[in-house]
């Protein structure tokens, strides 16, 4: 790439001088002057074709002095017009400063416009005096970023790109373009008949009609325009790629167009097909950037509906605003979304207008003088009157009136407007007025004249007051929305009831009493999350009434509310269920759970209509017995105090089909029949976390609809197989966290069993599940398993199989080609006994639980690195892609890696920007995708060697971390969602987005910070909340959680139910459990992290640690431990990774000052590690080294960015298959222990030692959750027997499995010398290649192995004269 010089011209100065360095100006003209500060740098940068994205510029030296002088200064990059289509296109890269407009950048370019674009969506023309770089400098402040100069860095980053984009030319997709306007010059006849000829024709199909001209006079001669809507569009069978269009009606006109090519031919068939199969006429031009209407789009005058919502339409100027009026028959006009700024005049010429939409255009008011206009008649409206309105909006005389008598709904949502006009009021037809996010501080008494509207829409607005006076004077209104505003108290003046409104919301206020007894006609109130303490209603005519989440301690109705069907108080603190509650005979819903409740009245369990009763997280003790048949379908009890339940239960609530009576106290169930045939149509029964006991199981029997069953944490033992054959229509069975050996063999009778769940026992023996025809997920997690025997082929649905945690199983290689087709196979892997991995072990270890509930998919990833960069530190993190499975995974992978480079550019500033870059890095993945994430990060402090551990915790979205202190949750992160979170709230509406009534900002999500989602821009930000907090020895445990675990446990509920535990697979499975059977459908993910943050904790290498000796060999022989299910390392294979995942765990983002080390390295002097209790002054620097995911910039086809253009090695890719290589290295020698690198994330464990065999290791790469090494060692005869094996190891699988080493398998000889350097470091390389492999004939094995024993023999005789000689024992690290 070449360098130019300051000028924008032709000519490149060689230097750049200093006083044109420091000019805040540019040159025009490619003179330097004094004005000089725009240089222009023509870079041609070669793209990922199918992406978009470019590869990383580098900057000349000179360019970065210029810009070191001054943060003011930056780049800006500059694409061409077709640059989104092109594999390769002309980029500029432009210095200026903050000062530079871009009309001087255009001169530069020799350009008229220059077009901004963000999210890859819509592309703006730039005013002239609009400056670029402060443009892209205050994208990324409102992005979180606050440092200058880190902002200057990041503006010059090509992945900025994917946020915000420059081009000279507009750029025009062709999709985009065909839906617009289709035009050519095509062969066509007339007619259905022979009778007239093919001509030459200019053809043109825009909007609703076919547009049919001669070529010479297109614009001059004679047009044929043929309606297509509600026609009809066929193919001409006798000749190729020709069309025939046909109008409706009866007499309907028919034109054939012939084209030249079958690409032509599609497009025009496919557009033609959208226009003919409309009944009215409706234009659909948004989103396409439009300035104005195209000019073949008036020909059209059939149009009704036209829709030009998010673009830049101007008011003035051909095709703009002002034209619309040329429509005859427009009804209905969309214009949100077009940064308007003042309402345009020319509109109210449109006299066929019904509806109009102007939200979201940044409208201060409307117009206000409309004197001179209300004395003309609308029928002398001409268009000359229509073009003298252009004018100063002081001339503008409440030209809105001009719609009197025809408009019906008139939107202006998501305006600054504080105010409306007198003369509105003359919109006498006017029903529908939309008010929404506007500025409005008290009811528009404007309404009152407004006598058809019959629904006032004042939602985020700054009302403080609900002034019921007012309220009542409009007695046309029905329905309210005042949600979200800052409603405090509700004011009447009067007694005077209100016998129109039906309909109120007042969600989302900070009201702390309410009465609306005057409200006589009230059916439905809507008052969730307020601070209600009393709430006073009329009950004359109230059918629904919702007032959860408030500080409810009374609810007054009165007279009692007869037509009472839904009553949902929920989240508040009531003692006692209202009286009136129990009188009211047609309610059908009660939510009274989450209060104070000590009892149940008798009337309420025995209602007559009431199909739905939720009474959980209460203080019950006993309910009331049945005396009659009630219709009661669904029942909730869960965390309350019950011992038992009603005995004629399930005999007297014979619709009953759901019940939920977990975390209770039962030690019995009732029976569900008196006699011998049960009438029972239970179908969903939750006991999870009661004393049940083996006792109960017969109960169970009597529900034969039974299709789900969770019985996990209770006191089960067995469970009778004649028992469980009798449940034939089970489809989910959950049996964990209970005491049994092993799951009936008449579970095989359960066909239509799906699920299994049942970790957390002592099962031995592998049920016989893998018959059942429709089994998909099965978790044997935390058993005794030892073997497993299943049939030659699986069930075809099977996607998913636990196995870890079971330390005594072992996989046979025929096992393991069995489970190759399954989508997710999670297995133990071997723990090391590597210096760092018993360091790290001694302070911390993790489990991870993930269930996808009752979706089919899993949206939920994890990071776990508990030895992370080089010191003793701790990484763990969670994300949640709500919908999609994308985000979650490649923050999984890459994020770490982010992290490592952040901390060594800054100490303070580290955790936020690991979540701004990870923002951008997201690419266009993050573009339309968004996910929630909260990361841990666990470390010393970096200035004070001496000190303790600390947490560093930093989340977006939903997903939190609480760390147990003392047995008590302390919450670390903060919940960014519009009703946690008021300050969010009050944000996004000043910032004028439109919060709909399931409060998700703009309809899609609830989340107000997240990562990704950049189209949400400026309403959803990445910047996240950061808590440090120093580690003391009464932290016991570290949770993580994403929105579903949290919403179903409280945090004291999830310490208290895993902190007896000491295995953190099992707490984390544990917690997902308790989840799904407290309601939880939806995707579930938990971490626990158990810390061992002891005062005695020592870290020294002096004290109790003996690290490798030279070699990277151990001088002591240690037996390895036998891996138990408390460690928390398991390995989970899954099939769904996709090549760019898997690159960026083989990748890295080592920096060229990371020297390297190879086999022949020397000795590096190092600093001796000590703990914060032996500290010793740091002498040298400490230097990170990254970690082995790569974060690159290049678009790749999931979204994820690389710089990579070569191959990443030890990975090959075909198509979407991916297989990653493995380093084998093998060493002879009794006794000794291989110490692999630490840098290439893994770890060793000892095999069975032979005297005449070889130790085999494989190095297994880019395990994300955990780092590992497993080791095998096979007898000389063995290895003779099963040659064709090595293949196995470190291979993907058909499913994209990694299978892991076994020590029942045989191996192959592959014999090589570990090299013996006192280096410290095993630097063996990433990739081995095939030239580099030493593959031992069977004729030289034994010829091998005598040199081989020879040489270690020798290396064993050096290495005791070595430690004779030396006085203390020397000490070597490894390398991280």
């Amino acid at each position: 790439m070449g360098e130019a010089g300051p000028g924008p011209g032709p000519r490149e100065p060689p230097e750049l001088e200093e006083d044109e360095a420091a000019a805040p100006g540019g040159a025009r003209g490619g003179r330097a002057g004094p004005r000089g500060g725009i240089r222009v740098l023509k870079r041609n940068v070669k793209r990922n074709g199918s992406r978009s994205c470019l590869n990383r510029s580098r900057f000349g030296s000179r360019e970065r002095d210029w810009l070191r002088e001054d943060v003011g200064r930056g780049c800006v990059y500059v694409y061409g017009g077709d640059s989104a289509a092109a594999a390769s296109s002309d980029l500029r890269l432009v210095l200026c400063t903050v000062d530079t407009p871009a009309s001087e950048i255009c001169d530069g370019e020799g350009r008229k416009n220059l077009f901004l674009q963000l999210h890859g969506d819509l592309v703006r023309r730039l005013e002239p005096t609009e400056k670029p770089l402060q443009i892209v400098y205050d994208y990324l402040a409102g992005l979180g970023f606050d440092d200058p100069v880190r902002m200057q860095e990041e503006a010059a980053n090509s992945d900025l790109s994917c946020m915000i984009r420059f081009y000279s030319e507009k750029p025009c997709q062709v999709e985009q373009l065909d839906r617009i306007l289709l035009s050519g010059v095509y062969n066509v006849r007339k007619g259905k008949t022979q009778l007239h000829k093919w001509a030459e024709r200019l053809v043109i199909l825009c909007g609703t009609c076919l547009i049919v001209s001669s070529v010479k006079d297109s614009h001059t001669g004679k047009m044929h325009i043929l309606p297509l809507v509600g026609g009809k569009v066929e193919e001409m069978k006798r000749r190729q790629y020709t069309l025939a269009f046909t109008s409706a009606g009866a007499q309907a006109q028919t034109y054939h167009v012939s084209f030249e090519t079958l690409a032509e031919y599609q497009r025009w068939h496919r557009q033609a097909s959208t226009v003919v199969s409309m009944r009215l006429g409706m234009v659909d031009l948004s989103c396409y950037s439009l300035e104005e209407v195209p000019e073949h789009l008036f020909y059209s005058q059939d149009i009704i509906y036209l829709n030009l919502r998010h673009n830049f339409m101007r008011s003035s100027g051909a095709g703009s605003l002002d034209s619309l009026c040329r429509f005859s028959q427009l009804k209905s006009l969309n214009l949100s979304h077009n940064r308007l700024g003042e309402f345009p005049v020319s509109l109210c010429e449109i006299s066929t207008l019904t509806e109009l939409n102007m939200s979201c255009n940044g409208l201060h008011y409307l117009p206000n003088q409309i004197g001179k206009l209300l004395k003309r008649s609308r029928t002398k409206m001409s268009h000359r009157v229509c073009f003298s309105l252009k004018m100063k909006i002081s001339q503008y005389v409440h030209t809105v009136a001009i719609l009197s008598h025809c408009l019906q709904t008139f939107w202006l949502d998501g305006n600054f407007l504080t105010s409306l006009p007198e003369e509105l009021g003359s919109l006498q037809q006017l029903s529908c007025l939309g008010l929404s996010f506007n500025n409005f501080c008290e009811l528009p008494a404007i309404c009152e004249k407004l006598v058809i509207l019959d629904k006032l829409a004042l939602a985020g607005n700054l009302l403080e007051t609900l002034d019921l006076a007012v309220l009542n004077r409009m007695s046309h209104i029905k329905s309210v929305d005042l949600r979200l505003n800052n409603l405090k108290r509700a004011a009447a003046d009067t007694l005077e009831g209100n016998k129109s409104v039906t309909y109120m919301d007042l969600r989302d206020n900070q009201m702390t009493d309410l009465d609306l007894s005057s409200l006589g006609s009230l059916e439905q109130l809507h008052c969730e999350r307020n601070k209600l303490k009393e709430l006073t209603l009329s009950g004359f005519s109230l059918r629904a009434l919702y007032a959860n989440n408030n500080c409810l301690t009374a609810v007054n109705i009165y007279p009692v509310p007869g037509q009472l069907t839904c009553l949902e108080l929920s989240h508040n603190q009531l003692q006692c269920v209202p009286d009136w509650a129990c009188e009211a005979k047609k309610l059908e819903v009660l939510d009274v759970s989450y209060n104070l409740l000590v009892e149940l009245p008798s009337r309420i369990l025995s209602s007559l209509s009431l199909r739905k009763l939720m009474v959980g997280h209460n203080r019950l003790q006993s309910l009331p017995p049945l005396v009659e048949h009630i219709p009661l379908e669904v029942l909730d009890l869960q965390h309350n105090l019950l011992t038992k339940l009603p005995e004629m239960l399930f005999v007297k609530a014979l619709n009953l089909r759901y019940l939920n009576a977990s975390a209770n106290s039962l030690e019995s169930l009732p029976s569900a029949c008196t006699g011998e045939e049960s009438l029972s149509m239970l179908q969903l029964l939750y006991l999870t976390n009661n004393n049940l006991t083996d006792q109960c199981i017969p109960v169970l029997v009597g529900h034969l609809s039974l299709r789900i069953l969770h019985l996990a944490n209770n006191n089960l033992q067995t469970f009778p197989a004649s028992k469980l054959s009798k449940l034939e229509h089970l489809e989910e069975l959950n049996l964990s966290g209970n005491k049994l050996k092993t799951i009936p063999t008449t579970v095989a009778n359960c066909k239509l069993l799906h699920t299994l769940i049942a970790h957390s026992n002592e099962i031995s023996i592998f049920p016989e599940i893998l018959h059942l025809p429709r089994i998909q997920f099965v978790d044997l997690s935390c058993n005794e398993l030892t073997e497993i025997l299943i049939p030659e082929a699986l069930p075809g649905a099977l996607q998913e199989l636990d196995l870890s945690g079971n330390t005594n199983l072992v996989l046979e290689h025929k096992t393991l080609d069995i489970f190759s087709h399954i989508t997710t196979l999670k297995i133990d892997a071997k723990p090391s006994l590597t210096a760092d991995s018993a360091l790290t072990s001694t302070f911390w270890s993790h489990g991870v639980a993930e269930m996808a509930g009752q979706r089919n998919k899993l949206c939920v990833s994890s990071l776990a690195l508990g030895s992370f960069a080089e010191g003793v530190e701790a990484v763990y993190g969670m994300f949640d892609g709500d919908k999609n499975e994308e985000l979650p995974r490649l923050l999984q992978c890459t994020m770490a890696d982010v992290l490592l480079e952040e901390v060594q550019q800054s100490d303070t500033m580290f955790m936020s920007n690991t979540f701004l870059v990870s923002h951008r890095k997201l690419g266009m993945a993050g573009q339309k995708l968004g996910s929630s994430a909260v990361l841990c990060y666990i470390r010393h402090d970096a200035a004070d060697p001496a000190s303790n551990f600390s947490l560093t915790v930093a989340n977006v979205g939903t997903c939190q971390a609480i760390l147990c202190r003392s047995g008590k949750p302390l919450p670390l992160s903060k919940v960014f969602s519009l009703e946690q979170c008021s300050e969010e709230a009050k944000r996004v509406k000043e910032q004028k987005a439109i919060i709909t009534e399931d409060n998700k900002v703009n309809g899609v999500t609830c989340c107000t910070r997240m990562l990704g989602c950049t189209y949400l821009h400026p309403w959803i930000l990445p910047k996240p909340h950061v808590d440090s907090i120093p580690l003391t020895v009464q932290d016991e445990l570290l949770l993580l959680g994403n929105k579903a675990l949290w919403e179903h446990l409280s945090y004291a509920e999830a310490v208290s139910a895993v902190r007896h535990l000491h295995d953190p697979l099992a707490a984390a499975k544990k917690l997902c459990t308790l989840a799904q059977s407290y309601g939880c459908q939806d995707n579930v993910g938990a971490m626990v992290v158990c810390l061992n943050i002891s005062e005695d904790s020592c870290t020294c290498e002096m004290h109790g640690l003996t690290l490798p000796g030279p070699g990277g060999f151990s001088s002591t022989t240690t037996k390895p431990a036998t891996p138990s299910s408390s460690s928390g390392i398991a390995s989970e294979f899954s099939s769904e990774l996709s090549a760019s995942e898997v690159s960026s765990e083989v990748g890295s983002t080592a920096s060229d000052e990371h020297n390297a080390v190879g086999l022949d390295g020397s000795l590096l002097p190092r600093q001796e590690r000590r703990c914060s209790l032996h500290p010793v002054p740091p002498s040298s620097i400490f230097q990170r080294q990254p970690s082995s995911a790569t974060f690159s910039s290049n678009q790749s086809d999931n979204g994820l960015d690389s710089d990579d253009e070569q191959p990443v090695e030890g990975v090959m890719t075909n198509g979407s298959k991916v297989e990653v290589e493995v380093d084998i290295h093998c060493c002879k020698g009794k006794g000794l222990e291989l110490e692999l690198p630490a840098a290439e994330r893994s770890s060793s464990v000892q095999g069975p030692e032979d005297d005449s065999g070889l130790v085999l290791i494989i190095h297994r790469q880019n395990s994300v959750n955990s780092n590992i090494v497993q080791r095998g060692v096979r007898e000389k005869c063995e290895l003779q027997k099963s040659l064709s094996t090595c293949c196995l190891y470190g291979k993907k699988l058909s499913n994209g499995s990694i299978v892991p080493l076994e020590e029942s398998l045989n191996l192959i000889e592959v014999a090589t010398e570990a090299p013996k350097k006192k280096t410290g470091y095993f630097a063996a390389p990433s990739q081995v290649e095939p030239e580099d492999q030493f593959v031992v004939p069977p004729d030289l094995e034994e010829e091998v192995k005598e040199q081989m024993k020879q040489q270690q023999e020798n290396g064993a005789d050096q290495e005791q004269k070595e430690e004779h000689a030396a006085t203390l024992p020397e000490e070597f690290d490894t390398a991280l």
